[in-house]
């Protein structure tokens, strides 16, 4: 599957901006972006790539039990991360890396998770309502669902306080509109008008299993059988992710129900560190979506408008000390507590909780002094 007539598009694959009618809705929004806003585009979009090859070769040398790579869909990550304002909250599945980044969660946080020292990482409240990786998929949606009917329900939205109007945002694969959950959460989205937009990343691969497989018709279609209005977007345009998804947040926010995005990308890597891609890829699909990646386009758009290898340079050398930095931190992280397995079970004391992790004290205490 590649672009369709459906496709909003801002930036060209030669990194030119679209003007056109099909656009003008669009364009008030990129016009506002300083050029400060763009720098910061690229900049997260180039450093969490380096930072995410890097984790997963992290993987390979035994640091880590799984990575999930992120590679290829950055734009439609940078651009709606940065659509969404600090009031709302996002749902993230579990490849939204450098959403998290944005939010200001620590890397490293997502590093432990994967390495199995901790079934979370990060408090959202503490990370501009930046929730935790969901790994069953699709069951964010619900959480989002439910979330975005709490914040209706309390009166935050659809409010015309701008600053103050919150509205919630989801993200998901196009293998998890396979899910019951996902109809579920659009059924409850719908029916109470929630202030929620659905953020789907269709990266046309559901482990082996092609989009083309799984829905017969376009993805952004699907949503109008509930009521919810789609959009098909070009999600290696980091300027249609941001100014569709600001469009939509928007709209949610001043109170007119949920809203359904399909950016169209590509997984440029494996679906996990467990999944061979060689196996089931078509290397002409491969080599379509190389031509229309999205950080070279940018960079393109970029230096058309005056930047010049300074600032490129510098963006390379932060993504080097990052991933140098994560890279140390990573081989340096020991075994952590018996206690930490317990300690969030229960909000208060437990003495299940308290009794299970006795018997496992004693227990590890039982074999000190052994001889390997």
């Amino acid at each position: 599957m590649s672009y369709t007539a459906a496709t909003v598009q801002l930036l060209t694959t030669e990194g030119t901006l679209v003007t056109s009618d099909a656009t003008a809705e669009y364009l008030p929004y990129i016009e506002k972006l300083s050029d400060q806003q763009l720098r910061d585009f690229h900049r997260q979009m180039y450093v969490i790539r380096k930072f995410d090859i890097d984790a997963a070769n992290l993987q390979r040398q035994g640091q880590l039990a799984m990575w999930i790579p992120s590679l290829g869909q950055e734009a439609a990550q940078v651009g709606s991360g940065y659509a969404a304002k600090p009031q709302d909250h996002i749902f993230p599945s579990y490849r939204e890396h450098v959403i998290a980044r944005i939010r200001g969660v620590d890397p490293m946080r997502i590093i432990e998770m994967l390495r199995g020292l901790s079934h979370g990482g990060w408090d959202p409240k503490e990370h501009n309502n930046f929730h935790l990786y969901t790994l069953v998929l699709g069951s964010q949606t619900l959480h989002a669902a439910g979330y975005a009917m709490g914040v209706l329900f309390d009166g935050d939205t659809g409010t015309g306080d701008a600053d103050k109007d919150q509205a919630v945002i989801v993200y998901f694969g196009d293998g998890s509109t396979s899910q019951g959950d996902v109809s579920e959460s659009m059924v409850f989205a719908a029916s109470y008008q929630a202030p929620l937009v659905f953020f789907l990343q269709n990266n046309h691969w559901a482990i082996s299993v092609p989009v083309t497989r799984q829905s017969r018709t376009p993805l952004y279609q699907r949503p109008a059988g509930f009521g919810i209005p789609g959009v098909q977007i070009d999600g290696n345009d980091v300027l249609a992710s941001y100014a569709v998804t600001s469009a939509n947040l928007d709209r949610a926010r001043g109170g007119g129900g949920p809203q359904f995005i399909e950016a169209l990308t590509y997984r440029m890597g494996a679906h996990t560190t467990s999944d061979d891609p060689t196996k089931y890829r078509d290397l002409q699909e491969l080599e379509f979506w190389t031509n229309a990646d999205a950080i070279s386009r940018f960079e393109r758009f970029l230096r058309a408008k005056g930047e010049g290898d300074a600032f490129f340079a510098e963006v390379d050398q932060e993504a080097d000390d990052l991933t140098a930095d994560i890279r140390r931190r990573t081989l340096a992280l020991g075994v952590p507590p018996i206690s930490q397995m317990f300690d969030n079970v229960y909000s208060e004391a437990h003495p299940l909780m308290q009794a299970q992790q006795e018997w496992l004290e004693n227990y590890e205490a039982s074999f000190e002094g052994d001889q390997a």
